[in-house]
């Protein structure tokens, strides 16, 4: 081999070396059935802010990424039991989920409310078009609560199963109030506009896209929005414990589209605001 061959060679190395190589797919688990955040389309493709942000961020951290539809309630578990890599579905951080499963830093963060129909009384509870600041502390949520807590005597609440507003309608309203667990927020909504529930709750998002569905005319926001720590520190990734190098490559590739504001332009065209989380 002659010298210039060789140097040749080389530099060819030296720049295969230099090149990110994608890594061998990605899973990614979602619902495909809680829009905004991720939606099935009628052609079968998935759309919504995550799906819009997660192909940002596999493409900053040189991830092939590929999205499997999977049932909510049985997410964590099928993560656990290595059917995909990662799940997004607008999962909560919380100190109970992150007992079984790793998280991302967050990506977003959103209040929470009420919603029911028009000609209910339920309709413009007290501290409608508010918000509040529950903390997890029931010396400081209690009162905040109680100002419209009584409304709900007797009346049935649906609310998506295993999502974090479960626990938090059992402590709060279980004692006076029926709570009733839904597979999908379609079929909750459906109930709600069928007269069967009282009163749904849910992130404040998903409330606006239900109250925007053909269908859903009836329905409206009430009571104040409730946001603050009580939901922790906003909505991530969820991945596996052990695997620590995929959680680095998502928390360096979700800052930077929170700091080039990324994730602000698509949730404001998502969701009509910004629902970047505080740094």
């Amino acid at each position: 081999m002659t010298l210039r061959t060789f140097i040749a060679a080389a530099a060819l190395a030296l720049a295969a070396l230099a090149t990110p190589v994608l890594a061998k797919d990605v899973q990614i688990g979602t619902e495909g059935a809680y829009a905004p955040w991720n939606l099935t389309n009628p052609d079968g493709s998935l759309d919504g802010f995550e799906i819009e942000l997660l192909k940002d961020v596999c493409g900053r951290a040189q991830l092939s990424c590929k999205f499997v539809t999977h049932d909510w309630d049985t997410m964590i578990e099928s993560l656990n039991a290595n059917k995909f890599d990662v799940i997004l579905d607008g999962l909560s951080i919380t100190p109970d989920r992150a007992k079984v499963i790793a998280f991302s830093v967050p990506y977003a963060a959103t209040p929470v409310g009420f919603a029911t129909l028009k000609d209910s009384p339920l309709a413009n509870l007290t501290g409608t078009g508010s918000t509040i600041t529950l903390t997890g502390d029931a010396a400081n949520d209690k009162p905040l609560i109680d100002k419209f807590r009584d409304a709900f005597k007797g009346k049935t609440i649906g609310v998506q199963t295993a999502t974090i507003y479960t626990k938090f309608l059992d402590d709060n309203f279980g004692s006076i109030a029926t709570i009733r667990e839904y597979k999908t927020v379609n079929e909750r909504d459906a109930d709600l506009v069928a007269g069967r529930l009282d009163a749904t709750v849910d992130d404040d998002t998903a409330l606006a896209a239900s109250l925007a569905t053909k269908g859903n005319e009836d329905m409206v926001l009430t009571g104040p929005e409730m946001a603050g720590p009580i939901w922790g520190p906003g909505i991530g990734l969820g991945l596996r414990q052990a695997d620590t190098d995929l959680k680095a490559s998502f928390d360096k590739a979700i800052k930077a589209a929170i700091a080039d504001g990324t994730v602000k332009k698509l949730s404001e065209k998502w969701f009509k605001l910004d629902v970047t989380p505080k740094q």
